[in-house]
């Protein structure tokens, strides 16, 4: 809140200088139009009488004249305004007042930790530029036969798209295939199924594939597509987990006989890990979510290094299902690290439980009376980070926008993340008493992100990669546009009234002309009391010899 208060005062101040500054330049070519057009002899010992008698002789031409150029200085503006946003992202005038005046007028210059961040981003975008748009296998999948498939039996809609199963396809033929299939038969048939676009076909070669022998990938298939319930697809799974240990055992002894045998050993442990992951997932969708945690826990703990499946984030879903707090918390403190790669579930997970220690007895009016206390702080900072990684996951928290399936892949801070995230933990934070509330009253900060104050600049490429894995009924939620800067607006509305002055003076320029004198009249009559007021109260010997000076 103080970062939103600090921002609406250097706008306004931004605002008054930006004023001032116009109505300046308008009425230096108002006394420009006095002495070059008009023709007026101005001296300094001129009294206020030759001024409003002048005042009273003036013509409607010199008002068309005075509100077109007004009209065309305006109009000029708003077009290097409109260029320069459009180029930079940015208004001129309010960069030139935030770098240039707003020290003058007492505000503080916070250039150098912009400067800081721009260069740090600078110095990571060879970095970031590759994987800002990487698309990333959502941890939380569901199953195709007895989730996506139910759902298009249900509303007749496919909830998956064709660049999102193709994604999945590449996924399956890398992790569960190598160059020695070719020498088993029933692998053989699995690496062409793999490849297969229909359903149907896949489906007949994996029971081709387990008739040669009990083949784990062909499990795998099976359970993914074929079973149409959760029950069926863990009966299929544990088989390919007996299957899968078994070549797991054979091709670990023989790791190290050779490039292929070390191919096929890598295969094996990414079926293996595959298999557990997803029978732990059928525990938790069944209701046995302690056993779901610790077939979580025994998996990472069996193979710390394949951080590729993202098993923590499945982790702290079923943690937070049994309420686990402090073992939420655990889980974060290793996998929360700065040289570890963000994401939705672990930003606002990480929130949740900093607003749960405040959200009971938060309240936004006490706390902009009180001031926020230091627990209240480190909430509001939580979901500042949250929603600067991620802005449309609150819509959906909120539920200010309506749920669907998530994809099988998901783009990191895209709608496709906030979708699978919100899908998954919206329970979580209905759960925690006043959590939504806490988020409601910060949904829209940070703003503007653009300058990426925690995380890199946020990527302009999330909408197009959204709009290939969201399915097409589905309205994307866009990130938050970058609103027309004050100035143009403010420009475009001055140009729009001096142009409709300018107008209105030449087709009445009668009526128009004695509303310009009475506005003048009304203008200077300050003025003219003032003056009466010292001519009354000084002598008018020194008066006369002021007026000569």
């Amino acid at each position: 809140m103080a970062e939103a208060g600090t921002g609406f005062l250097e706008q306004l101040k931004s605002c008054m200088v930006w004023s001032w500054t116009y109505l300046w330049t308008v009425w230096f070519f108002f006394m420009l139009f006095l002495v070059y057009i008009l023709r007026v002899p101005l001296r300094i010992n001129d009294n206020m009488s030759t001024v409003s008698m002048f005042l009273n002789t003036l013509t409607p031409k010199f008002y068309v004249a005075l509100t077109g150029t007004s009209s065309l200085i305006s109009g000029l503006i708003l077009i290097f305004e409109w260029w320069y946003f459009r180029k930079y992202g940015t208004s001129f005038i309010e960069q030139v007042s935030v770098s240039h005046l707003r020290p003058l007028l007492g505000g503080i210059d916070n250039s150098t930790p912009s400067s800081t961040n721009t260069s740090n981003g600078d110095a990571d975008s060879s970095r970031q530029s590759v994987s800002e748009c990487k698309v990333w296998r959502n941890p939380l999948n569901l199953f195709r036969g007895a989730e996506y498939n139910r759902y298009t039996w249900v509303t007749g809609r496919e909830p998956l798209t064709y660049y999102d199963m193709n994604l999945s396809a590449q996924d399956h033929q890398t992790f569960f295939t190598c160059d020695t299939d070719h020498m088993r038969p029933s692998d053989a048939i699995m690496q062409k199924a793999w490849r297969e676009r229909n359903p149907q076909a896949r489906i007949s070669a994996a029971h081709e594939a387990l008739e040669l022998n009990e083949c784990a990938t062909a499990f795998i298939l099976l359970a993914e597509e074929e079973a149409t319930t959760i029950v069926e697809a863990e009966k299929l799974f544990k088989q390919a987990l007996k299957a899968g240990e078994g070549c797991y055992r054979r091709s670990q002894q023989l790791q190290h006989h050779g490039a292929q045998y070390e191919a096929q050993h890598r295969r094996d442990t990414n079926v293996l890990v595959y298999i557990k992951r997803r029978l732990a997932m059928c525990a938790r969708k069944l209701g046995r979510t302690r056993e779901a945690v610790k077939m979580m826990r025994d998996l990472m703990k069996e193979f710390p290094l394949l951080s590729m499946f993202n098993i923590h984030e499945n982790l702290l879903e079923a943690l937070l299902e049994l309420q686990a707090y402090a073992d939420v918390q655990a889980v974060l403190a290793k996998y929360d690290d700065i040289s570890l790669p963000k994401s939705a579930t672990i930003c606002y997970t990480a929130a949740l439980l900093k607003a749960r220690a405040v959200s009971d007895k938060f309240s936004p009016e006490a706390a902009s009376r009180r001031g926020l206390s230091t627990a209240e702080m480190n909430a509001v900072e939580a979901i500042h980070r949250a929603v600067e990684f991620n802005p449309h996951v609150p819509k959906y928290l909120l539920e200010m926008k309506s749920l669907i399936l998530p994809p099988e892949h998901i783009l990191k801070r895209g709608d496709s993340e906030a979708i699978a995230y919100a899908f998954f933990h919206l329970q979580h934070w209905k759960r925690v008493e006043g959590a939504l509330n806490l988020l409601h009253s910060f949904r829209m900060i940070p703003y503007p992100l653009e300058k990426g104050h925690l995380f890199y600049p946020y990527p302009i490429c999330t909408e197009t990669a959204d709009r290939e894995l969201l399915p097409s009924f589905h309205e994307v939620s866009v990130y938050p546009k970058k609103e027309l800067p004050f100035f143009i607006l403010f420009t475009a509305g001055l140009c729009s009234f001096t142009a409709m002055l300018a107008l209105l003076t030449h087709q009445f320029p009668e009526l128009m002309g004695v509303f310009a004198k009475a506005f003048l009249s009304t203008l200077f009559a300050p003025l003219n009391f003032v003056m009466e007021k010292v001519e009354s109260i000084l002598p008018s010997s020194l008066w006369h010899q002021l007026t000569r000076i």
